[in-house]
C-alpha cells in the first residue's frame, strides 16, 4: 500500500510541477509575443492618435479654405465681385518686360 501511495504522490507532484511549468511557459510566450508585436508596430512608423487628429484638423481647415477661395475665384471670374480697393482692374497682372533692374544707387553724402 505504501508503495502505491508513493507512486501516486510522485505522479501528483510531477503533474503539479508540469502544470506550473506549462503556465510559466505560457506567460513567457505571451510576454514575448507582446514585446515582438510592440517592436514590429513601432518599426512601422505609425503615428499616435493625437498626431493623427491634429493633421486631420489641419486638412479639414485647408479644405474649407480651398472651398472659400474657389467660390471667391468663381465670383471674380464671373464679374460679380469688385476687386479689393487699391487693385485696379485695368492694370491687371504686370507683363514681364525683361529682367527687373534695380534703380541706380545714389552716391555721395546724401546716400544711405
Amino acid at each position: 500500500m505504501q508503495s502505491e501511495n508513493r507512486i501516486v504522490d510522485d505522479i501528483v507532484k510531477f503533474v503539479n510541477g508540469m502544470a506550473g511549468t506549462v503556465a510559466g511557459m505560457g506567460r513567457e510566450a505571451e510576454a514575448g509575443f507582446k514585446e515582438r508585436t510592440r517592436q514590429f508596430v513601432g518599426g512601422m512608423d505609425f503615428v499616435s492618435r493625437e498626431e493623427f487628429d491634429a493633421v486631420k484638423a489641419m486638412a479639414a481647415k485647408a479644405r474649407e479654405e480651398v472651398e472659400t477661395l474657389k467660390a471667391r475665384l468663381d465670383a471674380l471670374e464671373a464679374g460679380n465681385v469688385k476687386p479689393k480697393p487699391g487693385a485696379s482692374a485695368k492694370d491687371g497682372p504686370a507683363a514681364p518686360d525683361g529682367p527687373h533692374k534695380a534703380p541706380p544707387k545714389k552716391e555721395g553724402p546724401g546716400a544711405l
